[in-house]
């Protein structure tokens, strides 16, 4: 799964203004310059994990919603990229996942 660097970014900057941060004042305390910010934010620059770990940090916001748009402990978490990988499947493939994942769901209910 590679990832979406523009997505990354708009939820970085919905973060961002839910706490009440301008780029200004959030790349004050990032130490960094209001240009990369920006870049960062509309996805021309690859945030690295140093970066994302501090932003997620300052912001409140864990790393998987940053990544994924969904918190690896909430209910919705990887829906999207599983929906994305049954579109493509056959229905015999799709009808195999879901035995798989019915004795997946079993075992932890042991």
């Amino acid at each position: 799964m590679a990832l979406d660097y523009k997505l990354i970014g708009q939820r970085l900057r919905k973060a961002r203004l839910e706490k009440g941060y301008t780029q200004e004042k959030l790349s004050e305390i990032m130490g960094v310059s209001v240009a990369y910010l920006s870049r960062i934010e509309t996805g021309t620059t690859h945030i690295n994990l140093k970066r994302l770990n501090e932003l997620s940090n300052i912001l409140g916001i864990s790393e998987a919603l940053i990544l994924n748009g969904a918190s690896d402990d909430s209910k919705s978490y990887l829906n999207d990229e599983l929906s994305s990988i049954l579109k493509d499947c056959s229905p015999e493939d799709k009808e195999l996942i879901y035995h798989i994942a019915n004795i997946i769901v079993n075992k932890e209910d042991k």
